[in-house]
């Protein structure tokens, strides 16, 4: 051998000194600063690559036989009783594709708005638009006329979807509107009722969606600035369906019956319960809208044992449930998502509920709802203020705002993540897409955010959230999480107010306790205690409620201009 051949051989012996690149615990890559998760799917949760696939199509090739004896329960109205089972639900779903194409003439392509609650016909609408090649779009009934309007002419809506009660609302759009059920006795409109009862099902002869094709324009919640049209494809549905049917399967004991509450017309309904639990062939119980006792009675009378749930709810369970006197014990598990979840609230729901899993997780509407997750719940017991670990095919970066470079653990910054359930585009607002996805495919979540080094997630707030005091960043969600401790505060909501000193302050809006007379004083003292000088609330002002959104998250944008205006009608 050579001495060029010698040194060749003994160069390429690693150095057992030298860590891997990749960390197994935290999925953390030193040399490209990426975080991946440390989850992979199983071959029973194989991501569907056939690109002629479409979203719809794969929801009912999950489905049990419609030719079984006995189907199982897809849907339960919580208030009535009604029941759905998987063939009934098929069939409908069928139905309705044939009279949307056959008597309605929707086409591939075609924006089909729904304006409707909760319903047993929500899933079978969202289902039947999808399965035309239509692409649906959704809305908040407690929106206003001319929020509707605006929706309507920004998605370009050729169709309506009604219930009788918000048709007043669509009106003046003139949108071509079908109800879902009658208006009156007397009432001629066609119904999606009626058009279920009157088509049978049939093949629709055109050219199927694929899965780079869209399949829905939801919209955000613009919490912080003005609502934006995110464009979802087949593909992100697929990918985020096939996710969540692993996230269930993979620690499934029993049949699980869940609870819905969350409206379908939000990303986090939508994805869970219009579409993707039907995947795992269980049975959800429907709320049309949510009501805590009329929640705590469904839990009671149809042993429900699953919730997926968002922090108010969570923290009206801590604080009322045990005064109610309902029967919980069915319940094995409850999630949390679409807004930030306390520590606090989070380690008092598991010292009043110690045999209910409590696992929060994290998603975006522009990431198909889907991000982090639990495993066990071990894991969510020993990372009690994280969101959890990435989502299998998902990959992560911490970056500096101010450098653009990738951080390590511990290091906060903004999240940004990539996967396959990452949206498409922002309809009609390149700006504001080429801001949020990097030409690379990452998007730019705007949640500070770090990763510990077992690769769990933590939020600290979003980042046009914090407030600025004399140069020093203050996190809303922490001084919330400390005032949420206090026993006579309902609900609060921090936000900045503008000062030439200082630049802002945080100020406290507090919902307090029936006959609780908390004084500002005593706020601005119960929060000095337990911060720095600079994280002091500075201004108290005590509301009848917070304003959210239906996911549950703070409309911040209400409270700052209430506090200018509260200002003004001082002066």
């Amino acid at each position: 051998m050579s001495a060029e051949e010698s040194w060749t051989v003994t160069a390429t012996i690693p150095d057992r000194n030298l860590k891997p690149a990749v960390n197994e615990t935290s999925g953390f890559d030193s040399g490209t600063g990426i975080f991946r998760s440390v989850y992979n799917l199983d071959e029973h949760h194989v991501l569907p690559t056939r690109p002629n696939l479409d979203t719809a199509t794969y929801v009912l090739s999950q489905f049990p036989s419609p030719y079984e004896a006995e189907s199982p329960i897809a849907l339960i109205d919580s208030a009535t009783g009604g029941k759905v089972t998987y063939a009934q639900l098929h069939r409908s779903i069928r139905s309705l594709a044939t009279g949307l194409y056959h008597a309605l003439g929707v086409r591939k392509g075609d924006v089909v708005f729904v304006l409707s609650p909760n319903s047993l016909l929500y899933p079978t609408i969202c289902l039947a638009v999808l399965s035309v090649g239509a692409i649906l779009t959704t809305a908040n009934p407690l929106n206003t006329e001319s929020e509707i309007a605006k929706q309507v002419s920004d998605s370009g809506a050729k169709l309506a979807i009604s219930a009788p009660e918000e048709l007043h609302k669509l009106t003046p759009t003139g949108v071509p509107t079908v109800l879902t059920s009658k208006l009156a006795s007397k009432d001629e409109s066609l119904t999606i009722e009626e058009l279920i009862e009157a088509c049978e099902p049939v093949e629709i002869e055109q050219e199927r969606p694929t899965q780079s094709d869209t399949a829905a324009i939801l919209y955000s919640s613009g919490t912080t600035g003005t609502s934006k049209g995110v464009i979802l494809t087949h593909a992100n549905f697929i990918s985020v369906m096939t996710l969540l049917k692993w996230c269930v399967e993979v620690s499934k004991a029993q049949q699980d019956v869940f609870l819905c509450f969350i409206p379908m017309f939000h990303i986090y309904g939508l994805a869970f319960f219009g579409l993707g639990l039907f995947c795992s062939k269980t049975t959800t119980v429907l709320m049309q809208k949510f009501d805590f006792k009329a929640m705590l009675d469904a839990i009671e009378t149809y042993k429900v044992s699953n919730i997926p749930a968002v922090p108010p709810v969570i923290l009206a369970l801590v604080k009322h449930a045990s005064k109610a006197g309902c029967d919980l014990s069915s319940l094995r598990r409850v999630g949390s998502g679409a807004a930030p979840l306390s520590n606090e609230v989070a380690e008092e729901f598991r010292r009043r509920f110690p045999w209910v899993e409590l696992r929060p997780g994290y998603g975006l509407t522009e990431s198909c709802g889907a991000a982090t997750y639990y495993v066990s719940d071990e894991e969510a017991k020993l990372h009690s203020a994280s969101c959890g670990r990435l989502l299998p095919k998902f990959c992560a970066k911490i970056v500096d705002p101010e450098t653009g470079k990738p951080l390590p653990p511990y290091k906060e910054g903004e999240l940004w993540l990539k996967s396959g359930t990452i949206m498409k585009e922002y309809l009609g607002k390149k700006e504001a897409t080429a801001e949020t996805i990097g030409t690379d495919g990452w998007l730019k979540t705007g949640d500070l955010c770090y990763f510990d080094d077992n690769g769990f997630l933590y939020i600290v707030d979003r980042i046009k959230e914090l407030i600025k005091h004399n140069g020093y960043q203050v996190a809303p969600a922490e001084l919330e999480a400390i005032l949420l401790g206090h026993p006579q505060i309902v609900d609060t909501a921090i936000i900045p107010v503008e000062v030439e000193e200082a630049g802002q302050i945080p100020m406290a809006y507090v919902v307090r306790a029936a006959n609780s007379q908390l004084t500002e004083d005593q706020v601005i003292e119960y929060v000095a205690r337990q911060v720095a000088p600079y994280k002091k609330v500075r201004r108290v002002g005590f509301i009848s409620a917070i304003p959210r959104s239906a996911a549950g998250k703070i409309l911040r944008k209400e409270l700052v201009l209430h506090s200018k205006n509260q200002t003004i009608s001082r002066l």
